[in-house]
């Protein structure tokens, strides 16, 4: 008989080990390696049963054996270390407290998933993990983060493949009170319930869980609560599941519930109410219509916002992060949809016409009957970026539109490259040497310049170690995932022996869309097999990644794959390990020699999984895309060559698998085994032919990789970016925009009102200049004068400069730069001339331009509303 309810029972711990429960419930144990060691020590057997989930472990151990270690001396002594340690993290001044006033006191961090640890399925991929890594970081460094997500009763799928290789997808339901998380209850004790009232009287009620981050709470919205209706009680099923009314539902609880759970949480622990509010990705644009409805309720706020004031005060104190460099990554609904349900009481007294503006695809190609989730995050945010250089360049032209007129280069949106948690990712015995060797512990920022002190023995003998692991790993993976597909025990001792501990080890996983290229490798089968069976330098190769369980087209990638790896000549050089997951990465990142990534450029927004091989002392291989755009010097791997822009898909595949190919072969796979010098130690195998010596270049590459690549790729640096370029603005804005009621964000919500409709009668009627001699010289010094006609505006409301550079065949402007035309002077009624000396800086072809834009304090970007004039 099969249990018609399941629930989890938390075991009562002695009083002397009772802080263990609080260790295991405070996230900060899945990167404090002395916490893990804690756990891990008290039993091991029961540790890897648990799959070193501390609470689970906890639970399943009898009260005999939780009493025997209370009554051990040494235990309880380690239990209580452990103990201060948290409390000395959790309350001294870190980084963020040495900023200063300005500082905003508390940030909401609004995202769809989160990875903080394989104990929490929450996440699905890169932004998941990425989201985990910023709340871990932040937490760090002492910044005042309130992570805000959903918590699905059956997180990401757990993934498998059939006998013929088919991906199959498993939805194993979670019980709440078996992970580390804490229900947020009312004083009386009663759980707090959030409402949104739906379309035909319905109302979504959500409870709210909180996980403890190290410092960060992160608060998940839960609708499985038994007074929802059936359909209600599923919106939190499942991530990314299900589609239609069902997406838009999640994403209205994600972002309006998000904001409803803040107001509670800040009520009940007292903590500071969120300044700044940053929406990572599209999926949580809808806190913005709930801030805006706050500050038109008159029993929130008093006096009431107008529409345009509140958009005003809201977007002040917006961050959004776009994630996706293609259109087909945004989220889009009917515009009807959206209209059906904010006719009723989600967001009453705001204006339904208005929100359906904010998401309006209203510029060329723009479909104009969707609703865009990202246009939408753009407009309720003064500030956004993309997640590296390269993408806030796509990004620049993928929402160009919505800044008619302005050069591609002038779109405000900036970027914030991502980074990686370097103490999570970091193998603990490469963090054991950094403490050992670098004077610091991987959590406080070591100075990875001196890897260089390390001898080349030692980190050949370190990366023999990973690989080794991973091999082991792979191994017990492979075996699980065939007995899954059905082959008998004695069917698998092949799987014994696959890999080899001494041969190159590739690495390649990540989602599996089509862009990501999974079979790129399969481009030309007998060559990737000649280079799998090379004799003097072979490669292996071990791959991972889960398909959309809708995208038939990835299935069909990963079966391609697996059937590839079935061939019994090759399946000890190339694995596919199913069930990608943070607990599989733990291994996988720090065991390869290589990375490989080849996405389709620039389809690639980021691409982070290389940047936690790096931190490990792995090697690049990849397109130039994402982060490796940027970041690749020469020394930190190899990048493969793309084809020209207008290549057909066939020939574009064929050129750049081909490139890949003679990369491993001509480069790679002899640099790693061929480029060595004597040395008194070394491991023998393989990667050894020389008479035990060490491939010096290739050492070289590490070291050089752990210097510059281990402080640029850390979500360290990202969070105090973040901090300093977008946080700290936004809440200088915000406070703006709050003080004397509302005052500014009321004079700026009127100032757009007049400007806006007063823009098309903005004109510059002619533009001259005088002062040059025939010959023009550098230094000289040019006095440009611009005419304009301001129609009903002032000359306080504008902003005219003149943009020079280097002048190119069809007078495009390069290499530009921008000087405000200050002196005014009236002409007539309405009428205007601004000029200033512009001094010629450069020879060649030098030529100009002239713009205007509107002016106004308020403003965090002169192209924040779109207008512009030029000459």
């Amino acid at each position: 008989m099969k249990a018609i309810r399941r629930f989890t029972v938390r075991t009562v711990v002695p009083a002397p080990i009772s802080a263990l429960t609080r260790l295991a419930t405070n996230l900060r144990w899945s990167w404090h390696l002395p916490t893990r060691s804690l756990f891990e020590s008290l039993n091991p057997a029961l540790w890897d049963a648990s799959r070193h989930d501390p609470l689970a472990m906890i639970a399943s151990m009898s009260r005999e054996q939780l009493q025997e270690l209370a009554n051990d001396p040494e235990v309880v002594a380690r239990v209580d270390a452990a103990a201060n340690s948290l409390d000395t993290y959790l309350d001294l001044p870190r980084w963020y407290q040495g900023l200063g006033p300005d500082a905003p006191e508390c940030i909401a961090y609004f995202s769809p998933e989160f990875g903080i640890s394989e104990v929490l399925p929450q996440y699905s991929g890169g932004l998941g993990i990425l989201a985990g890594d910023h709340l871990k970081s932040a937490s760090d460094l002492g910044v005042p983060l309130i992570g805000v997500g959903l918590l699905y009763q059956a997180g990401y799928f757990k993934q498998s493949l059939s006998k013929d290789a088919w991906q199959q997808e498993s939805y194993p339901l979670l019980d709440p009170d078996a992970l580390p998380l804490t229900l947020l209850r009312e004083e009386d004790g009663t759980p707090v319930e959030i409402q949104l009232p739906l379309p035909d009287d319905r109302v979504l009620r959500a409870h709210i869980w909180r996980a403890d981050v190290g410092r960060v709470p992160l608060l998940l919205l839960d609708s499985n609560v038994p007074t929802n209706d059936p359909a209600a009680r599923g919106v939190t099923d499942r991530l990314y599941g299900g589609g239609g009314d069902h997406r838009l539902t999640q994403e209205l609880l994600l972002g309006m519930g998000g904001v409803k759970a803040l107001r509670a949480h800040a009520r009940l622990s007292g903590t500071a109410a969120p300044e700044v509010f940053h929406t990572n990705e599209g999926h949580a644009g809808f806190l913005g219509i709930e801030r805006i409805r706050e500050l038109m309720d008159p029993t929130v706020t008093s006096p009431p916002l107008s529409w345009g004031e509140a958009l005003a005060a809201g977007r002040a104190s917006t961050v959004f992060t776009t994630h996706t460099p293609v259109p087909a990554g945004i989220d889009r609904f009917p515009r009807g949809m959206i209209e059906h349900f904010f006719a009723g009481q989600l967001a009453p007294g705001v204006p339904v016409g208005q929100i359906l503006a904010l998401g309006a695809e209203d510029y060329d190609g723009g479909d104009h009957d969707v609703f865009n989730m990202a246009v939408m995050g753009l407009r309720l945010a003064q500030r956004a970026n993309g997640v590296a250089k390269l993408h806030g360049v796509v990004s620049r032209g993928m929402f160009s539109g919505l800044w008619p007129g302005f050069e591609q280069a002038d779109v405000p949106i900036t970027s914030v490259t991502n980074g990686v948690h370097v103490p999570t990712w970091v193998d603990p015995e490469l963090a054991a040497l950094a403490k050992e060797r670098f004077g610091a512990d991987v959590l406080d920022g070591p100075d990875w310049s001196r890897v260089y002190d390390v001898s080349d023995e030692d980190v050949w003998a370190l990366r023999r170690r990973l690989r080794t692991k991973l091999v082991e790993d792979a191994r017990r993976r492979l075996r699980a995932s065939w007995k899954k597909r059905g082959a008998a025990d004695a069917q698998l001792a092949w799987t014994d022996s696959v890999l080899d501990p001494g041969v190159l080890t590739i690495g390649f996983a990540r989602r599996v869309p089509t862009y990501k290229r999974l079979t790129l490798m399969l481009r030309d089968p007998a060559r990737l097999k000649a280079l799998l069976l090379h004799p003097e330098h072979p490669i292996q190769i071990i791959i991972a990644g889960k398909s959309h369980p809708a995208d038939d087209a990835g299935k069909k990638m990963i079966q391609d794959l697996v059937q590839f790896t079935d061939d019994p000549e090759v399946r000890h050089r190339i694995v596919f390990l199913p069930n990608y997951d943070i607990a599989m990465a733990r291994t996988l990142f720090p065991g390869c020699d290589v990375w490989l990534n080849n996405p389709l450029r620039p389809l690639e927004a980021c691409g982070t999984s290389g940047m936690k091989a790096a931190i490990n002392g792995s090697l690049n291989l990849s397109v130039m895309d994402g982060w490796w755009d940027e970041m690749y010097d020469g020394e930190n791997g190899w990048a493969i060559p793309t084809a020209n822009t207008g290549t057909s898909e066939e020939e574009r595949d064929d050129i750049e698998a081909a490139a890949l190919y003679e990369l491993l072969e001509k480069q790679v796979a002899p640099r790693f085994y061929g480029e060595v010098v004597a040395a008194a130690a070394g491991a023998a195998g393989p990667s050894q032919p020389h008479n035990g010596g060490l491939p010096s270049h290739w050492i070289s590459m590490i070291k050089h990789t752990l210097a510059h690549l281990g402080p640029a790729v850390s979500a360290n640096r990202m969070v105090a970016e973040y901090v300093q370029r977008l946080y700290q603005p936004a809440a200088v804005a915000g406070r703006l925009a709050r003080a004397d009621s509302y005052s500014a964000a009321k004079e700026l919500a009127a100032w757009v009102a007049r400007v806006r409709p007063a823009w098309q009668d903005v004109h510059i009627e002619h533009v001259d200049s005088h002062g040059l001699t025939d010959e023009p010289q550098i230094g000289e010094s040019l006095q440009v004068r611009a005419h304009l006609n301001l129609g009903r505006l002032s000359p306080e409301d504008v902003h005219v400069s003149v943009v020079y550079g280097t002048a190119g065949d069809s007078d495009e402007l390069s290499e530009t730069r921008v000087l405000t035309l200050d002196s005014v002077e009236e002409d007539g009624p309405g009428r205007y001339q601004f000029s200033a000396g512009l001094l010629i800086d450069r020879s060649g072809n030098f030529g100009y331009g002239v713009q205007v834009l509107p002016r106004h304090e308020a403003l965090g970007n002169p192209a924040e509303l779109g207008l512009i004039t030029t000459a």
